[in-house]
C-alpha cells in the first residue's frame, strides 16, 4: 500500500475509534438511572427513570450532614496522628509578641517573620517601648518581611492603643482584639487560642484551600468558612483543627501540587488526584519534617524536635 493511502487510513481508523467511544459515552449516559424524590402515596420512597437495559446505574447522592461531620472529624482524628507535633508556627514568648508577629506574617512566609522579630523584641520588649520607637529604625528592622512601611505603621500602631485603651496589655477579648490596627478576626483567633487557650478558627489561605478541596463547605468568605467549619466540630477542638489543617496544607496538600501519592488521608479526600498521584514522585514534593527539611520556627517546641523536626535557621545563616 502507498505511503500516502496507509497514512489516510491510519487517519480514517482513529476517527471511527473516536467516533465509537464518543457514541458509548452518550450511550452509557443516556443508559444512567436517575434517583427522583416521589410524592407521598406513590408507595415507593424514590422513582428510576431510565431509558434502556442498565438497572443498576444511579446518581450518587449528595453526603448527608451526618455523613460531613462524621468524615470532618476522621479527618482531623487522621491529622492529629500525622501531626501530633503540631503548632503555631511562630516564635512568640508571650501575647504581645504573638499579635505583632501575626501582624507581620501577612503576606510574608512564618520563616522570614520568625527571622525578623528576635531583633525587633531586642530593642522593642514591650508595647510601650515599640509604640515610642522611631518610625524609620522600626521600617529598616521590617524590611526583610515585605511591605515594611505599612507594617511599621500597623504595629507601632497597636502597641499605641495597648498603651493607651488596655493599660500595655493585650486583651483576651475578640472583640477588644479586632479593635487594634492590623488585627483581624484571623488573627485574633490565633491569639486566643494559642496566648489565652480560647477556642478558635484561623481562617487562613491554607485553611480555605483544604477545606474545600475536602468539601466541608462551599463558602469562599473567611467568616463564612469559619462558621460552617465551627458548625462540624465541638469548640474545645477549633484551635488545634487549625493547627492539623494548617500543618497538612504546608507539608503535603499544597496549593499548586498536592502530594497526594504520598497523602495519608487520601481515601477521604474527595479532591484525591488533582496532584501527584505516585507515590515515589509525590514524596519528592513533600515540605519541613516530612520532606527532611528545616521548619518555620528557630525556636520549635520540643515534641517537633523529638518527632524528627529541624529549627530553621536565622536570618542571615546559610
Amino acid at each position: 500500500m502507498p505511503a500516502k493511502k496507509a497514512a489516510d487510513s491510519g487517519k480514517t481508523a482513529v476517527k471511527k475509534v473516536a467516533a465509537e467511544r464518543i457514541a458509548a459515552k452518550d450511550s452509557a449516559d443516556k443508559d444512567t438511572v436517575s434517583e427522583q424524590p416521589v410524592k407521598k402515596g406513590s408507595g415507593s420512597k424514590t422513582s428510576r427513570s431510565k431509558t434502556s437495559g442498565n438497572k443498576g446505574a444511579v446518581v450518587k447522592k449528595p453526603e448527608s450532614h451526618t455523613a460531613l461531620v462524621r468524615r470532618a472529624r476522621r479527618i482531623n482524628r487522621e491529622l492529629a496522628e500525622i501531626y501530633p507535633y503540631a503548632h503555631p508556627e511562630l516564635d512568640f514568648e508571650n501575647p504581645f509578641q504573638l499579635v505583632v508577629a501575626t501582624v507581620l506574617s501577612a503576606q510574608t512566609t512564618d520563616l522570614r517573620v520568625n527571622q525578623t522579630t528576635p531583633a525587633l523584641f531586642a530593642k522593642y520588649p514591650t508595647p510601650e517601648d515599640l509604640a515610642a520607637a522611631d518610625p524609620e529604625e522600626v521600617e529598616e528592622i521590617l524590611r526583610p518581611t515585605g511591605f515594611f512601611r505599612a507594617k511599621t505603621k500597623s504595629v507601632m500602631g497597636l502597641s499605641k492603643a495597648l498603651v493607651e485603651e488596655f493599660g500595655g496589655e493585650v486583651p483576651g477579648r475578640l472583640e477588644d482584639l479586632v479593635k487594634l490596627p492590623g488585627v483581624g478576626r484571623k488573627t485574633a483567633f490565633v491569639v486566643l487560642g494559642n496566648a489565652f487557650g480560647r477556642p478558635g478558627i484561623t481562617v487562613d489561605t491554607h485553611f480555605q484551600r483544604l477545606v474545600r478541596r475536602w468539601q466541608w463547605t462551599e463558602a469562599t468568605e473567611p467568616d463564612k468558612i469559619e462558621a460552617a467549619v465551627g458548625a462540624l466540630f465541638p469548640k474545645s477542638d477549633w484551635t488545634m483543627l487549625s493547627h492539623h489543617v494548617i500543618f497538612h496544607g504546608r507539608r503535603i496538600c499544597h496549593a499548586r501540587k498536592p502530594a497526594c501519592g504520598a497523602c495519608p488521608i487520601a481515601p477521604l479526600c474527595p479532591a484525591y488526584g488533582e496532584g501527584e498521584t505516585d507515590p515515589e514522585k509525590a514524596k519528592k514534593l513533600l515540605k519541613y519534617e516530612k520532606g527532611g527539611f528545616p521548619g518555620q520556627r528557630l525556636k520549635p517546641p520540643q515534641s517537633y524536635l523529638d518527632a524528627g523536626g529541624r529549627p530553621a535557621p536565622p536570618l542571615g545563616a546559610g
